[in-house]
């Protein structure tokens, strides 16, 4: 815990409180507040049984709505009246984000935008609001062409990963940093993202709210849900390599991955909720470390002496190349710094899944 932080009662309200991350912090965010709720719609894709997740604090009080719905926060805020918020509340999948686009904008922008106008019509304001952003944001991020300059790589179309070519030759790719790299979003879901970002900042500067943007990479770990196919990619290979499958890698498996524990996920998030000096802007949460999906595929694959995995050349449009995140202002500003390295946390999750009902294989 950073020395930053102080002691201060009063209520925390989590939009998706029910989800992945919202569970994962909700015994912190309940030893540090009086009151802490969770709003979420419970959404079939996540929530099959649409039962309260057994990870959820049971300090925590739990309200199903929908926060595109301005009667949801109307009714919320007639009771709730938080100090703090984390607004985790979104849809994450990059390639549905390409299908289901009116979906993702509604939940990601509209639904931030319902949140902020309801504040407005209680006149009652947070202190302090902390979003959940993602490294999707970054797109392709900036790379480094031969001669030293910076470039930033256009989307890759169809055609071209139809053509196999992954790279963008000649040019070496560098970690996410809020600080140089300016974010240029290649999927929907990274649009709604960055607008998110900017509603959210340029209404808490106005209504002197602060506001902490956090940009966390690809997050895994106990807890994630096992039946949605658009998210998790290192749940579905423990799944795949448990059931003595060999783990299918696309591309060419030279994509290289910023995984980060959940664990180390929900402290970041709870310092950010909790610290004293607001960071003054975005701050990448990562494992401070860059890993390709072989290697990770390969380090499951070793836990369950599963065969080998192998490479199928099939891509998703809307995913970068390369992605992590350099992770020094997370340290300057929050304290925080990652404390699980892949295989501890491969082995986390395997052991985890090793208890859980699963779903058919896809």
């Amino acid at each position: 815990m950073s020395s930053g932080t102080t002691q201060r009662p009063g209520t925390a309200l989590v939009t998706g409180g029910a989800g992945f991350i919202g569970s994962a912090i909700s015994t912190a965010l309940a030893d540090r507040f009086d009151r802490v709720v969770a709003v979420d719609n419970l959404h079939p894709q996540i929530h099959p049984s649409a039962a309260r997740p057994a990870g959820l604090d049971p300090r925590v009080e739990l309200v199903v709505g929908d926060i595109t719905v301005p009667e949801t926060w109307d009714r919320l805020l007639a009771d709730v009246t938080p100090d703090v918020v984390v607004h985790l509340a979104a849809e994450t999948g990059t390639g549905q984000s390409l299908e289901e686009s009116t979906r993702h904008a509604s939940v990601n922008v509209v639904g931030t935008t319902q949140m902020l106008d309801a504040f407005t019509r209680r006149g009652t304001l947070p202190r302090r609001i902390v979003l959940s952003s993602s490294r999707a944001v970054y797109g392709e991020g900036a790379w480094l062409t031969g001669s030293g300059d910076t470039w930033y790589p256009p989307q890759r179309t169809r055609q071209t990963l139809e053509d196999g070519v992954w790279d963008f030759p000649g040019a070496t790719a560098t970690a996410m940093d809020a600080r140089t790299v300016f974010p240029a979003p290649v999927s929907v879901y990274g649009a709604t993202k960055l607008a998110q970002e900017h509603i959210l900042t340029v209404w808490c500067r106005a209504r002197g709210v602060e506001a902490v943007v956090l940009r966390l990479q690809n997050v895994y770990g106990p807890g994630q849900s096992l039946i949605n196919p658009y998210t998790g990619i290192m749940s579905l290979f423990c799944r795949m390599a448990k059931a003595g499958r060999s783990i299918p890698l696309y591309e060419d498996g030279a994509v290289r991955r910023d995984f980060v524990l959940i664990d180390d996920v929900a402290r970041a998030v709870h310092l950010a909720a909790t610290v004293e000096a607001a960071p003054s802007g975005p701050v990448d949460v990562g494992s401070g470390e860059d890993q390709t999906i072989a290697t990770a595929a390969e380090l499951i694959a070793a836990y369950y002496d599963a065969p080998a995995p192998h490479v199928t050349g099939q891509f998703r449009e809307g995913d970068v190349r390369h992605a992590w995140a350099d992770v020094t202002v997370a340290a300057s500003t929050l304290g925080w710094a990652p404390e699980h390295d892949l295989r501890a946390g491969i082995a986390r999750l395997a052991a985890w899944i090793d208890t859980q009902p699963l779903p058919p294989l896809p």
